[in-house]
């Protein structure tokens, strides 16, 4: 009976290879769905314990002799035979059973990496993060911004704050508060990038904001104010670390991030697109060479040099007595009609808006920036040339009150030498949820390069431009307690030094004379019926009675950003809210009243409580 059971036993393991072990798999985003292979270890299960029950009932049997039961030995020498080889029969089909499993594994793994092939051809098709043309890559760059700005002393202007332009008491829009909502940083991009040959990347950049103004744009009903470049450059990179950028972009003199590359120059969390007091920056056109040592994520140096436009701004010349200061020299002119340069009036006068320097040499700076894991760190100089006009005085006569010159009837021209060194550092701490940075720049002429635009320069007795001392300096505390938050303070402030000369009658002209009168500089405005008119006749002017130029502002600012939303896939959602206390001293001058915060050197003061708001949407 026993061996008739062992006999059967085979069959059943014929039975199961006659049903191979197939595995099933959807396309797309399916699982597996069906295991006969879970049916053949069953099966196999039950084999294996019929086969067990067989041999321990052949171990349960009396042991036969072969003298004494001659029948009885052959049968348990087949049936064991028979067990043997249903035995290695089930190995075979467990063998099968792990194949038949392993390639339904591979099966799956390969439907899954199937799946994900089709999610990222679906994504690239759909939610593609970047645009193809031809070999072109085209990357847009966007967010929508509603902000407001309220100043507990007006300046007339939008979500920027003219740093130098702060009003003394003596104004009328130093009694005056204001609040502005704008849209117009809201800023449109595109990044093009192609791989022109194995060893050359080409990069195009363009970015634009709607901080422009137009002679018609007001505030009446449209707000239609004009779009403006803010960068657009272009770019060839070689494998070897050699860059050339040529285009309007940041000043090699502002911070980056890494190296010197055009793309990462960094500003601070400032809603004010003015930044902060003691940034140095410009935007402006010029051409950039640099190459790097190293890669910048563990290891780099960066050495680059740039030529930029150059530019005089703040001119600034003053005298008790204005026949001192001689009028025969130029180093500049107004835009013309016809030209592309600005050429609108001001103030619906007869004098431009702005004036173009007659520059002889482009403004050179030279940049070398090392990088680390957690440090960024860079020092650099820049040369500049201002070029004046002028016709040589040739005697001078009269007194101190009442000058006289004599002048040349061909012009002579001068250029002085200017420029500067500057540098910055930044540390991140804590996993870089911490960064501590300082930057500073000293040199002359270099006030352009300053947030606040103090004077680049003054006039000696002479006629020829002198380049005035400037210092800028900045701190920056910024952290990042989570991905959602960003919480920061600043600190920084510019300085312009006192430049003054005496003419050979005994007058002094500069920027600064200690002899300009102040004694108005805390007296209340004068009715605006006596001024422009009545209706508008605020100012920002501080009034005849306080005349020396700006020694120092300097700017405390703290706050901090909420982000919400934040999506590789369907960008950012952003909030953000920032409190700046801003404050702006004189020169001291003569005359100075006897109350009020005046003492030597500092002059006047004037301060301006600030709060910005913003919410913005940054495409991803």
């Amino acid at each position: 009976m026993a061996a008739a059971a062992i006999v059967g036993v085979p069959s059943a393991h014929a039975q199961t290879q006659s049903n191979p072990c197939k595995t099933t798999v959807r396309h797309h985003k399916a699982k597996k769905d069906e295991m006969p292979c879970e049916d053949l270890r069953k099966q196999l299960a039950d084999q294996q314990a019929q086969i067990d029950a067989l041999k321990q009932q052949l171990a349960d049997m009396p042991k036969a002799q072969p003298e004494s039961d001659p029948i009885a030995t052959p049968l348990a020498q087949k049936a064991q035979q028979t067990a043997d080889t249903a035995q290695q029969t089930a190995n075979n089909a467990s063998a099968a059973a792990s194949t038949a499993d392993a390639k339904a594994t591979d099966a799956d793994a390969k439907a899954v990496s199937a799946d994900k092939k089709v999610d990222a051809l679906h994504d690239e098709v759909y939610s593609p993060s970047a645009l193809h043309y031809k070999g072109i890559t085209i990357t847009p760059i966007a967010f929508a911004a509603a902000e407001g700005v309220w100043r507990q002393h007006t300046v007339n202007s939008d979500i920027n704050t003219p740093f130098n332009n702060i009003p003394l008491p003596s104004a009328s829009e130093g009694h005056t508060s204001e609040l502005n909502f704008s849209g117009r940083q809201s800023r449109l991009g595109v990044l093009f990038q192609s791989q022109a040959t194995p060893t050359a990347k080409l990069t195009g950049y363009y970015e634009m904001d709607f901080l422009g103004t137009g002679t018609s744009s007001n505030n009446n009903q449209s707000n239609s104010y004009v779009m403006r470049q803010r960068q657009i450059w272009g770019q060839v990179a070689l494998q070897n670390g050699f860059t050339m950028t040529g285009g309007q972009m940041w000043s090699l003199i502002a911070e980056n991030r890494k190296g010197t590359d055009a793309r990462t120059s960094i500003q601070p969390n400032s809603i004010d697109s003015q930044y902060l007091a003691g940034y140095s920056w410009t935007r402006q056109p010029g051409f950039r060479i640099q190459q790097r040592f190293g890669d910048e994520s563990t290891k780099a140096l960066t050495l680059a040099v740039s030529v930029e436009q150059s530019q005089i701004t703040g001119f600034t010349v003053a005298s008790t007595v204005s026949a001192a200061i001689p009028v025969n020299y130029y180093f500049g002119g107004i835009g013309q009609n016809g030209g592309l340069y600005n050429a609108a009036a001001a103030n619906g006068g007869t004098s431009n808006i702005t004036t173009y320097a007659n520059n002889v040499a482009p403004d050179v700076i030279v940049k070398a920036a090392v990088d680390l894991p957690n440090f960024h760190g860079e020092v650099g100089g820049l040369g500049r040339f201002l070029r004046d006009y002028y016709l040589p005085i040739t005697a001078s006569g009269g007194t101190a009150a009442a000058p006289t010159y004599t002048y040349a009837s061909t012009y002579s021209n001068h250029t002085s030498a200017a420029g500067g060194v500057f540098g910055s550092a930044r540390v991140y701490l804590a996993d870089k949820k911490i960064e501590v940075a300082a930057q500073a720049m000293v040199g002359q002429g270099v006030g352009r390069y300053g947030s606040s635009q103090l004077a680049d320069a003054t006039l000696r007795p002479d006629e020829t431009i002198e380049p005035i001392r400037n210092y800028h300096g900045l701190f920056s505390l910024e952290t990042h307690p989570t991905k959602k938050f960003d919480v920061f303070g600043y600190y920084g402030g510019e300085y312009a030094q006192r430049t003054v000369y005496t003419t050979s009658q005994g007058d002094l002209i500069g920027y600064g004379p200690g002899n300009l009168v102040d004694s108005g500089c805390y007296n209340l405005p004068a009715a605006p019926s006596t001024t422009v008119g009545a209706g508008n006749g605020g100012g920002l002017g501080a009034g005849s009675s306080c005349n020396s130029p700006t020694r120092y502002i300097q700017e405390a600012m703290a706050g901090v950003i909420w982000k919400p939303i934040v999506s590789p896939k369907y960008g950012r959602l952003q909030y953000w809210v920032t409190y700046s206390y801003l404050q702006r001293n004189l020169w001291s001058g003569n005359n100075v009243p006897a109350t009020g915060p005046i003492t030597s050197p500092t002059g006047a003061r004037a301060t301006e409580p600030m709060v910005h708001v913003s919410m913005r949407y940054y495409i991803p």
